[in-house]
């Protein structure tokens, strides 16, 4: 489809894009992603409707899945309008306030994901390494102040990327590659120098996901050590065996971040849906596979699942006989 410019429309609206070239067909592909961003719904309400409802599992560690859980959703909701728009109503103009809006909040919750998987390691390096002091040290409270100051420390430093942006005149086609809109695809298209928003979005990067990773690196290195301390091998498995599903849920996060910037940074000769399909796979995959993991990682969330099923299972066979 051939888009005609003109000075005002350009001045108040950016392009996205889909899979250039496939634009005919858009409504099949489609399906795959209408039934991942369906599973990812479905799934992430599953655990926090779990969590939720049994008693049991109104501990520490379920608590933090269920940040997880909300995380992922808000990541899936902030991409969903623009990416099934695109497929179904080629729906490709968004004004420059949304799709700013859209940055922050894909940005934002990004941040707020690897910010939760840091607490979710603390949650495991208190309950194996000071076990005795588990529920003194991990208070609800306090996990409610953990929660709240990743979602301020990831909104704050997010919150002048779209300032940052607004400052700009652009110069380009308006025309972005993907169907939703990133600060560093966006910050391309200005005319002028764009020095600023590339130090500041390393600083991000750098205090935030790097930060993180290093102590959560560490907070595994101190539990490995505690593990490996432990005479009983049947013990040391079990220890480990708890922390199986939040190392699948980082592998799951950093694997994707971490080939998508060498992708951006090194893969400028691989075509273009090399880069576009690492996009997708980023801002999907730990989404719709974090429940997954945890479902069947996690004894409790797999025997409360189970139940659920068994008991709507039971009261269809009461209504039916």
């Amino acid at each position: 489809m051939t888009i005609l410019y003109n000075s005002s429309l350009q001045k108040d609206t950016f392009f996205l894009t889909g899979f250039q070239g496939l634009e005919a067909l858009h409504g099949w592909i489609s399906i795959p992603f209408c039934s991942i961003y369906l599973t990812v719904i479905v799934g992430n309400l599953t655990i926090l409707h779990v969590i939720r409802t049994d008693v049991t599992l109104h501990e520490p560690m379920y608590y933090f899945l269920a940040m997880l859980a909300l995380t992922d959703l808000g990541l899936c909701l902030s991409t969903m309008p623009t990416v099934l728009g695109i497929f179904w109503f080629d729906a490709r103009e968004i004004g420059i306030p949304a799709c700013f809006t859209q940055l922050f909040f894909i940005h934002t919750l990004s941040l707020v994901e690897s910010s939760v998987l840091l607490s979710m390691s603390i949650d495991r390096y208190v309950a194996i390494c000071n076990p005795l002091h588990y529920s003194t040290i991990l208070t609800p409270v306090r996990i409610v102040k953990m929660g709240l100051s990743s979602m301020l420390r990831s909104a704050l430093l997010i919150l002048p990327l779209p300032f940052l942006l607004k400052r700009f005149q652009y110069c380009s086609s308006h025309v972005l590659a993907h169907a939703y809109c990133l600060h560093l695809e966006i910050m391309k298209l200005a005319c002028s120098s764009i020095v600023v928003n590339h130090v500041y979005g390393l600083f991000v990067v750098a205090c935030t996901v790097g930060v993180d990773s290093l102590l959560i690196f560490l907070s595994y290195a101190l539990i490995l050590r505690t593990v490996l301390s432990i005479a009983s091998r049947q013990e040391r498995l079990r220890a480990l065996n708890t922390c199986a599903s939040h190392i699948c849920a980082v592998l799951l996060f950093y694997i994707p971040m971490i080939g998508l910037s060498l992708v951006h940074r090194f893969g400028e000769h691989l075509p273009h849906m090399v880069h576009l399909l690492m996009s997708y796979v980023y801002l999907l995959v730990p989404p719709l596979m974090n429940p997954i993991v945890y479902s069947m990682k996690t004894k409790q969330i797999r025997q409360r699942i189970a139940k659920k099923f068994e008991f709507i299972k039971s009261l269809r066979c009461f209504q039916h006989g």
